[in-house]
């Protein structure tokens, strides 16, 4: 029991150190690709942060496979350099034993990626993808960008010409379809004005020298001239983010969907849907089975040799072996929603694999020991 605790903290100690390090890396990239929240989108630097962190989970959840496979190769090959292994073996100890320990091991790091792919990452992808869908802008300035059409705002398309130091902005053009700024009674507006600024508490928008062109329900158009307006803009959101997308729906509500247990309008049975909605239910419980078929193919380590002269280049071999089939599972689960038999055969491969390689295990084993 020594052994395995002591086998067991060193597992844990490059793992997380891995994990750790790799997630702050890849965190801080896809962080960075979300500053258009602020530049573009005009969403508060609280709402980015909080956006940003939540979606930890999903890079998280792509590294626990390849963070786990690394902790493996490095924990036995530290053993394998400090002499420890060998001071196992020539004690007695059957080398199947660790490979049985290195596998309960892949068993609990399998469950801790479930964990993330069926409740955790769907339930917070779908909470920050609602903090931007409910949050209001708080960068109102940055709508107006000279000579761009920006529609950030659903229903709302804002062009400026140009804008001087002073903040004012000249030959503005607003499209609003969505009645956001149009009154009670008019199907969509057409504001025009030679130029403008935004009040100091970013509130209401004032226009100088243009015209009003109002869409009325029954059809009729009426054009209003002004010298000065107000236009109230405050508590605008973004209409970018509308419903969740698969990845961001709950692992219950996507299998009640495919067995028909609940019905509701979100509940597309199309034949594109179906195979996304296959495609990701594969992501969640069958990437996962992946990790003890890795583990496994890391513990062909325990059987190497420092007389051999292949010693130094069998740890790159393996995990270049292990690394190929997690890339390989990546790959193949894109068409694994094709049809069922498709989904049948993605399961097969680390299930079908397990007994071969095990025992394979135990034939090397049992060799060594003849020689």
């Amino acid at each position: 029991k020594t052994i395995y605790k002591y086998f067991f903290y060193e597992f844990i100690r490059y793992f997380t150190i891995t994990i750790f390090a790799l997630a702050i890396i890849a965190w801080t990239v896809q962080a960075v690709n979300f500053l258009d929240l602020i530049t573009e989108d005009g969403h508060a630097f609280a709402v980015y942060f909080f956006y940003s962190f939540l979606t930890l989970s999903k890079v998280l959840t792509k590294l626990i496979p390849f963070c786990c496979l690394i902790a493996i190769v490095l924990t036995i090959s530290k053993l394998e350099k400090d002499n420890e292994l060998l001071i196992l073996w020539t004690s007695g100890l059957n080398k199947i034993h660790i490979v049985n320990l290195v596998f309960r091991i892949s068993i609990l790091i399998m469950f801790l990626q479930l964990i993330f792919t069926s409740v955790l990452n769907p339930k917070l992808l779908n909470l920050s993808r609602s903090i931007l869908k409910n949050s209001e802008l708080q960068f109102i300035p940055s709508l107006f960008k000279e000579k761009q059409f920006n529609d950030t705002v659903e229903g709302l398309t804002i062009f400026v010409d140009t804008k001087n130091a002073n903040g004012i902005y000249k030959n503005i053009f607003i499209r609003d379809d969505g009645g956001i700024l149009s009154r009670i009674g008019t199907v969509s507006s057409t504001i025009i004005a030679k130029s403008g600024y935004v009040s100091k508490n970013e509130k209401n928008l004032i226009l100088y020298n243009g015209n009003i062109q109002r869409l009325e329900k029954d059809g009729s158009i009426n054009i209003f001239k002004f010298q000065k307006t107000e236009l109230n803009i405050s508590g605008m959101s973004t209409g970018s983010i509308s419903a969740p997308k698969i990845q961001e729906t709950s692992t219950i509500q996507i299998l009640q969907c495919m067995t028909n247990i609940k019905k509701t309008r979100d509940c597309d049975k199309s034949k594109k849907t179906l195979m996304d909605t296959k495609i990701e239910i594969n992501k969640r419980f069958g990437m996962p089975i992946y990790i003890p078929l890795i583990s496994l193919i890391a513990c062909f380590l325990l059987a190497s040799r420092k007389d051999k002269k292949m010693f130094n280049l069998n740890k790159y071999i393996y995990f270049f072996i292990a690394f190929a089939i997690l890339t390989f599972a990546e790959i193949i689960v894109r068409y694994s929603g094709i049809s069922w038999n498709h989904t049948i055969i993605y399961y097969s491969i680390p299930l079908g694999m397990f007994p071969f390689i095990y025992l394979f295990l135990i034939r090397v084993f049992k060799y060594e020991n003849l020689s």
